[in-house]
């Protein structure tokens, strides 16, 4: 396929995910009222809708055959995505999303944790319609996604904050549900376990270089990111950029590195990034992407080249590409 053939295809795909999206949303809030329209606002404030198109993508890639077979599961990924947004937002205190203001900042505390609580029942009425296994695994990558953000809680701020610590809250947090979805996808198509297994991989490995270009788009500013500049370094989040300087500066330089990240401020930018490059965590965090995404692809070769081969190869460049 011309590159111009994979982001018409991307495009259409995505197109098709909005649509449905916007019929469930309507179709509950004149079931459930208010609830259903502020949450579901959420949910089409934008997005690249990347945890949906993996799905689709990867049920095409396993064989599937019947597009509305696995709809239900792409947008269950969705609703439950814009859910751990809303309570996110709770969490972080933040005030926007994707330039529109978060519904705890718009509608109070209380709604906002009702909203969030929406989203989820909703992502798993849809990803509920499946087989045992199917929800299990879904039910199971959930699980670890709240259990690797008490567990990111317990990081903030601390500063012996290990690679290995960041990386398992990261398989939990991100890459976990990218991975099942993947799999869930595969196992609805009925591929066999090795393909089952090639696709879960296929996703934690996308998923954890999604995650450590999140961090360095955090610390570069980038409008694409849905949030400020630094969100992540008010907060306190331990991210692996960060997490290597601790490990690689010594004395006075890792004091002051300290200093930062305990009174960080917008003025502080400079001086931090010039810590980061000294001890060449930007580069490290980059290095690791490159291998991520390199082993997303070598799984991608467990299966015949198809047009779903194809477009998954593109996103792997999209997530490498937005570091660029």
């Amino acid at each position: 396929m011309e590159e111009f053939e994979v982001l018409d295809r991307l495009e259409e795909i995505k197109g098709l995910i909005d649509i449905k999206l916007e019929k469930v949303i309507d179709e509950q809030s004149v079931i459930y009222g208010d609830v259903a329209r502020i949450a579901g606002e959420v949910v089409l404030a934008g997005g690249k809708r990347l945890r949906p198109i993996l799905i689709m993508l990867a049920y095409d890639l396993a064989g599937g055959e019947n597009e509305n077979e696995i709809i239900p599961l792409a947008l269950s990924s969705e609703f439950i995505h814009s859910a751990t947004l809303v309570h996110d937002d709770i969490n972080d205190e933040a005030s926007t999303r994707r330039g529109h203001q978060t519904i705890h900042s718009k509608f109070g505390l209380a709604k906002g944790i009702i909203a969030g609580d929406y989203l989820f029942s909703q992502g798993f009425g849809l990803g509920g319609r499946y087989d045992q296994e199917v929800v299990e695994v879904i039910a199971h990558y959930c699980s670890k996604l709240a259990s690797s953000e008490f567990t990111q809680i317990d990081h903030i701020l601390d500063l012996s904050t290990s690679p290995e610590d960041y990386l398992e809250i990261v398989r939990g947090k991100t890459a976990g549900p990218f991975a099942a979805g993947c799999k869930g996808a595969a196992m609805v198509a009925g591929a066999s376990q090795k393909l089952c297994d090639s696709l879960f991989d296929f996703g934690m490995e996308l998923g954890i270089a999604f995650q450590l270009v999140d961090d360095l788009l955090d610390i570069r500013g980038d409008d694409r990111m849905g949030k400020p500049r630094g969100a992540d370094l008010y907060e306190g989040k331990m991210t692996l950029p960060i997490i290597h300087a601790l490990t690689i500066l010594h004395g006075k330089q890792r004091e002051r590195l300290s200093e930062i990240l305990h009174e960080f401020e917008d003025s502080l930018f400079d001086e931090l990034i010039s810590l980061l490059e000294f001890a060449l965590s930007l580069r490290y965090s980059e290095i690791l992407i490159a291998n991520h995404l390199e082993r997303a692809l070598s799984k991608l070769e467990d299966f015949d080249d198809s047009e779903a081969k194809q477009l998954l190869k593109h996103v792997v460049h999209v997530v490498k590409t937005r570091n660029s």
